[in-house]
């Protein structure tokens, strides 16, 4: 499952945005803001076939077209996704997919780019906190949006399929380490991090536990949440118990 985040490229490489979190609590949740040049940016890189000129393209066919795809991957499987049930079930005809992505995979990138949201960890002045904001999110977004049946039918082939793995990892999981070692670096300078923290190994921390559970079952919580930060700031922190 690692091998998702862990093949992303290093943290100097352009990426691009992110995917957002929480669930099953009543407390409130940090402020995550999110801008849409990032999701443009992410949406661009991640989808191939839309860099396509020509006559534009209908909003309502292309929505159409992906609602079909996320609701037949997630019924049938990525490998049992075919663009002809995607075609009928979008009420368009086969070519009309064709004229916007290339191929199956390229589809299944689109619909990454359209349900992963852009998301930044707001600067607070608490290590803490900050980190608590690195789980919440990825979490919300399991739990709370499309992204969580989505990512899930997609896991493996993200894992194995380097078509569609490779963008995705380039551009949702690079962008995430961008924002966590930017999270590290500001807990390093007010010293509430060791100075040897180290930034990929943080976001794994932080952000695998919530896809192991999506995977392997258990409750996707605040209280979950608040566990990982814990032990996170045992192992980083510079007030270790």
């Amino acid at each position: 499952m690692l091998a998702i985040m862990q093949n992303a490229p290093s943290r100097n490489s352009a990426a691009t945005l992110p995917v957002a979190i929480v669930h099953g609590s009543n407390a409130p949740h940090p402020t995550i803001p999110a801008t849409s040049d990032s999701a443009a940016t992410v949406a661009a890189a991640l989808v191939p076939g839309e860099h396509h000129k020509g006559r534009p393209r209908s909003d309502k066919v292309h929505r159409a077209i992906l609602d079909a795809a996320r609701e037949l991957l997630i019924r049938d499987g990525y490998t049992r996704l075919r663009l002809e049930h995607v075609a009928e079930r979008a009420g368009v005809g086969k070519a009309t997919i064709y004229r916007r992505w290339a191929s199956k995979d390229e589809l299944a990138q689109a619909l990454l780019a359209d349900l992963a949201a852009p998301v930044a960890i707001e600067e607070t002045g608490d290590t803490r906190g900050e980190m608590l904001q690195a789980v919440l999110a990825p979490m919300r977004s399991m739990t709370e949006t499309n992204f969580g049946p989505v990512i899930r039918a997609l896991l493996s082939q993200i894992a194995n399929n380097p078509a569609l793995g490779d963008p995705f990892r380039a551009t949702v999981v690079q962008a995430r380490r961008d924002e966590v070692a930017r999270m590290i670096a500001r807990g390093i300078e007010r010293g509430d991090l060791c100075p040897d923290a180290d930034p990929d190994i943080a976001t794994e921390l932080l952000v695998g536990p919530v896809y192991f559970r999506l995977m392997f079952g258990g409750e996707l919580d605040r209280d979950f949440a608040e566990k990982i930060v814990d032990n996170v700031m045992r192992g980083y922190g510079t007030e270790r118990e």
